[in-house]
């Protein structure tokens, strides 16, 4: 799923105008990236927590060089379901063989 169908299926649960649906999401997801940039977690009860996680400094190889490199510590964004919606997947989302 997209964030244009995301947008066209609130758009036409809501009766709402796509346009004004579409400034909507993009503002919610504005909204999230300034929290995580200035370092915050965002919560949403039932849905899930977006979190900054911390990666610890490490040695990486660079392969075409054959030589090691640096990495050093830094945060990247992840997200962590909420319990009942990895239930929910649980339940209705069959398993691909």
């Amino acid at each position: 799923m997209t964030k244009a169908d995301i947008v066209n299926s609130i758009s036409s649960k809501l009766g709402l105008e796509k346009v004004e649906t579409q400034k909507v999401v993009e503002v919610f997801m504005d909204e999230i990236k300034t929290a995580m940039a200035k370092g915050d977690n965002v919560y949403l009860r039932g849905f899930g927590t977006f979190l900054i996680k911390k990666r610890a400094a490490k040695t990486g190889r660079n392969i075409s060089k054959n030589t090691t490199i640096k990495i050093p510590a830094h945060n990247v964004p992840a997200f962590k379901p909420a319990k009942s919606f990895v239930e929910n997947v649980k339940i209705n989302v069959k398993v691909k063989n």
